[in-house]
């Protein structure tokens, strides 16, 4: 087990490249067992979710090979059995395995899915869409079993807007006879990414993008080759970074237009932006001025940049207010950045941030994958050394994290963690 130390003070200068994105990946992976034939799918992130997700394929028979960031899937020895309970646990995008098994055999069985906790986020609007097509859905013995004579087209609207229900629903739907209609859809980059792989493989799809996607079911998908999108997150994470801790800072291989919201307000904290065909020109101004953040759906400012952003504000001169619409939960990393000297007040689900505020270095842990890259940020700006714990977390989302920072000048690396270091982690 490793830990991460961050040396601060060191301005970051330079270009670095943004990976594949990892939530279009987490749905790209498990949409490609619908296919008949090879799908191919380029410029995957090298992370641990994409490794796990791809070991869950060939459990269920898929024959899945790597040529550096891309993969070939071979589902057509694919069968329906359980998922085992050790790998879904690891992250809660397993659970597109439910849409993509129903869709492809019209059952499954998956234990309940893991991922970072972050709260209630239950499944409900999928099982809700399951149903609709024709499916029966049960609970047995800790595991989802999901069932279906057939799959018929429904007209099906989310309660609630949700990314997962609404790749998943429209996972199960390709297939299913007759014509699906999912109102009140979600509209992030990574659905439409999603859209665009099946109807490579042969899918009927309109509306991605918008509140209402219709889908015509096809009775079967070829393979296809395809390119995921850039990473929106990833970007906005080291457009953070180069705005706390920056001098000149590009980004390679960005879509600016996935990060509107977030750009938006880097520029109102007085950071220049500049954006030229896929890249991305960030350099910080003095002193930085504070803002409000509320997490929102897409096209809003993301939750999974929230807690980066937190970590930016204790730089800005007065007070800023974030609240995270999306998961309430999502503020485990304020008691670590107190333990780094920032001055956060929690009042019901949002966090009211001082600044500015000199960061100090701490011993902090990482307890999900955004709070992570978060206590990096604060490594970076702080005196000292920080030391960071929970890496797992980190590598779930983010493709060789210190090589890049180290690219663009940062002080970090790791270290193998003691046996009482170890110890103390796990209490």
């Amino acid at each position: 087990m490793q830990k991460m130390l961050v040396e601060g003070g060191n301005l970051l200068h330079g270009k670095i490249r943004i990976n594949g994105a990892k939530n279009s990946a987490v749905a790209l992976l498990p949409a490609a067992l619908l296919a008949d034939s090879t799908v191919a799918i380029e410029g995957l992130p090298e992370i641990s979710d994409v490794y796990t997700l791809g070991d869950l394929l060939e459990e269920i028979g898929g024959k899945v090979s790597w040529d550096g960031q891309t993969v070939y899937i071979d589902p057509s020895n694919m069968v329906s059995m359980p998922l085992p309970n050790g790998k879904v646990k690891k992250l809660r995008a397993s659970y597109y395995f439910m849409g993509a098994m129903l869709g492809k055999f019209n059952q499954a069985v998956i234990g309940l899915p893991g991922g970072c906790h972050l709260g209630p986020r239950p499944i409900d609007q999928h099982i809700k869409g399951f149903e609709a097509l024709g499916a029966e859905v049960t609970n047995e013995q800790g595991a989802i079993y999901i069932r279906a004579n057939e799959l018929r087209g429904a007209r099906i609207y989310l309660d609630v807007v949700s990314v997962g229900a609404t790749i998943n629903i429209m996972l199960a739907a390709v297939k299913a006879k007759g014509k699906t209609v999912i109102e009140n859809a979600a509209k992030e980059p990574e659905i439409i990414d999603v859209a665009t792989l099946l109807t490579n493989m042969g899918a009927k799809i309109k509306g991605v993008g918008t509140d209402v996607i219709r889908i015509e079911g096809v009775p079967s998908l070829n393979g296809c080759r395809h390119t995921i999108i850039p990473d929106r997150i990833e970007a906005g994470t080291y457009a953070i970074a180069a705005a706390a801790q920056g001098k000149e800072v590009i980004l390679d291989n960005v879509i600016s237009l996935h990060l509107e919201s977030v750009l938006a307000k880097l520029r109102e904290m007085g950071v220049t932006v500049e954006e030229q065909d896929e890249q991305l020109y960030i350099a910080p101004k003095t002193p930085l001025k504070s803002v409000d953040i509320k997490t929102l759906v897409y096209p809003g400012f993301p939750t999974d940049l929230q807690q980066p952003f937190t970590t930016l504000l204790t730089k800005a001169v007065n007070t800023g207010v974030v609240t995270d619409t999306i998961y309430s939960a999502r503020l485990k990393h304020i008691d670590e950045l107190r333990r780094m000297n920032a001055i956060i007040k929690v009042e019901g689900g949002s966090a009211i941030v001082s600044g500015p505020v000199q960061l100090e270095g701490a011993r902090v842990k990482a307890t999900d994958l955004r709070a992570g890259a978060s206590l990096v940020i604060a490594g970076l700006m702080a005196n000292g050394i920080t030391e960071i714990t929970g890496l797992e977390h980190i590598d779930r989302g983010y493709e060789k994290m210190t090589d890049k920072l180290i690219d663009l000048g940062a002080k970090v690396w790791r270290e193998e963690m003691t046996d009482q270091e170890i110890e103390q982690f796990q209490n």
